[in-house]
């Protein structure tokens, strides 16, 4: 008989979620502020080199070559936290009808003056009350707009750190587990179209595209499947709908019906602040539940495929 993966109860996934959270407060509580100082340093020079550049003082007397030069020196994430709220990059492109390329910009003058235009008409005005007014900035309103909007990039910067770090570690704890304590084999990514295209039998590889999504982490297990793992770390209940069910929830589907049910098991690898109700709903879509806190149980599953 096909070994499975257990499906937990409400009972078991709601202590494990509790553990999980434990060890994310811990974790956060205790990370040092050393990244965000030397973040919010970097974006704070950046900030008054742009202000000081485009000559906010008066707007009036922006030119679309002085956005043109800051694209040119890559100081264009500021530009794009100037507004209320700050603007993505792909937003602006549709928002100013441009590339936003260094070479489109330099070369057609109505794409950095759609630019401006854009920047300009979406100003924060608590950030730049003198420019409505259009008189010039007291010293106090310059410096608080240079502080404020060095907080806003420093905050996501930050946040995307975080999100990149922790999946990378466990990502690699996941890796690690696998090679040293189940003994088996990393071999090369690759993108994977059907079984043959899979690692050896006992063995995994990182991220590769698995009909046509990617996953994170593919094992080949002992009995002929593919165990095709997602790592998921959340930082908010909220969050992990769009991580987990959105995100690893819809691979799965595409998964299972490409190869196959007999042939899969779409996995997910938790980490964070997940709610119990969306876990009960992401083993409903075909996805097992693993928690990088106990990695055992992911190889308890494996080896029951051998």
């Amino acid at each position: 008989m096909t070994a499975q993966a257990k499906r937990w109860s409400h009972g078991e996934l709601t202590q494990d979620m509790k553990a999980a959270m434990a060890l994310f407060r811990e974790q956060r509580l205790g990370e040092p502020l050393a990244l965000w100082k030397a973040t919010f340093r970097t974006r704070r020079n950046m900030t008054r080199q742009v202000f000081n550049e485009l000559d906010l003082r008066n707007p009036r007397r922006v030119h679309s070559r002085q956005v043109v030069a800051l694209y040119e020196k890559q100081l264009d994430e500021v530009l794009r936290y100037l507004t209320a709220p700050p603007v993505s990059h792909d937003d602006l492109k549709v928002l100013s009808d441009s590339t936003l390329s260094v070479k489109s910009l330099r070369a057609n003058p109505y794409q950095a003056r759609s630019v401006l235009r854009t920047l300009l008409q979406t100003l924060d005005p608590f950030r730049f009350p003198w420019v409505e007014a259009r008189r010039r900035p007291s010293p106090a309103e310059w410096k608080a707009a240079i502080m404020a909007t060095a907080a806003l990039m420093t905050a996501q910067r930050v946040a995307t750190t975080r999100r990149n770090t922790s999946k990378d570690d466990q990502e690699s704890a996941v890796k690690e587990y696998l090679r040293t304590v189940l003994e088996l084999s990393e071999e090369a990514p690759r993108d994977i179209h059907t079984l043959r295209d899979a690692p050896a039998t006992g063995s995994f590889c990182g991220e590769s595209k698995v009909a046509g999504r990617k996953a994170d982490i593919v094992v080949s297990l002992f009995d002929g499947r593919l165990l095709l793992i997602e790592c998921k770390v959340s930082n908010s209940a909220l969050n992990s709908v769009k991580r987990l069910n959105n995100d690893a929830g819809s691979k799965a589907a595409k998964w299972v019906e490409q190869l196959g049910a007999s042939q899969v098991v779409p996995a997910a690898m938790l980490s964070g602040v997940f709610k119990v109700r969306n876990l009960m709903q992401a083993q409903d879509q075909h996805l097992a539940l693993f928690w990088a806190h106990r990695l055992e149980d992911l190889g308890t599953f494996i080896n029951a495929a051998r």
